[in-house]
């Protein structure tokens, strides 16, 4: 019996140590997973620290060298006479370029207020339809001379929803620029609005353009991310569109949906809910004008 008691005992003492090492292994292994996983965290913050620079430098620089080179001309016109037509076309490029810059900087302000919790939204009972038909006619002119068919189709039983009208055409505008961007000659945009049965509306704008992969889309819903590195052209902006866009419709109490394959086109569904239905979660978020 004593020497039962004994073996018993050395029995236990072991599986008391091989316990303990055991344990002592598997919390070494965590902290090599957690040194090795905030390794990793570290090394892509700053990787994409240095892509937010670099894009941020391209986009803000190239349309600012627009500006103070075409005004320098401008400038010099006692020295060398300019003709009517090239006074006409600097002042147009200066222009547009303040335009883009301006473009640029204020999506970066909305995507810091909207990431800060600070950015809100003047509630109104608004014509969804009416706003989108504006923001499809502001593209005319531009998908006429890209050669893109744009085409739409609003319901007419379309009801009133609460938003903020500013905002509402912020997102169709965003979107929709985006959809003719990618879109090659002879392509198509169609948009398309309805009612769903609970009284709200889905926004769907559709493109045939380049499309994108899974991974493609993940990078196009994050601020800052462009699916093409390439800075090769200042107006293709700044990343931020589609990530302002769904931020702004998540702030409405809707949704915002992105399917895409490569090489076959993109689609956009956006659901706004209706009038009364809105989540107490967005009512908190809608300043109301008054009302």
């Amino acid at each position: 019996m004593i020497f039962g008691s004994v073996g018993n005992a050395k029995s236990n003492s072991l599986m008391n140590e091989y316990a303990s090492l055991l344990s002592d292994a598997v919390l070494r292994h965590r902290a090599r997973v957690a040194e090795q996983s905030a390794r990793i965290e570290v090394e892509l913050a700053g990787k994409v620290k240095s892509e937010f620079i670099a894009n941020m430098s391209h986009e803000l620089r190239t349309p600012l060298n627009t500006v103070i080179g075409f005004s320098k001309l401008l400038t010099q016109h006692s020295q060398r006479r300019l003709a009517d037509k090239e006074i006409v076309e600097y002042a147009t490029l200066i222009q547009d370029a303040a335009g883009h810059l301006l473009s640029v900087i204020n999506d970066i302000l909305d995507i810091s207020k909207i990431q800060s919790g600070k950015y809100t939204l003047d509630a109104r009972e608004v014509n969804i339809g009416e706003i989108l038909a504006g923001s499809i006619s502001s593209f005319r002119t531009m998908a006429s001379e890209a050669q893109i068919d744009l085409r739409f189709g609003i319901a007419p039983d379309l009801r009133p929803i609460r938003g903020d009208p500013e905002k509402l055409r912020q997102i169709f505008t965003n979107i929709i620029s985006n959809a003719l961007k990618f879109t090659p000659a002879n392509g198509t945009v169609d948009v398309t609005a309805r009612r769903t049965t609970s009284g709200g509306a889905v926004v769907t704008i559709r493109d045939s353009g380049v499309g994108m992969t899974e991974e493609e889309i993940e990078i196009a819903l994050t601020p800052f991310g462009q699916v093409d590195g390439g800075r090769s052209r200042w107006r293709e902006g700044a990343g931020l569109g589609l990530p302002i866009a769904k931020a702004l419709v998540e702030l409405h109490g809707g949704t915002l949906e992105l399917h895409s394959n490569k090489g076959t086109g993109t689609e956009v569904v956006i659901g706004l809910p209706a009038r009364d239905s809105v989540s107490a979660v967005a009512s908190e978020k809608l300043i109301s004008n008054g009302a």
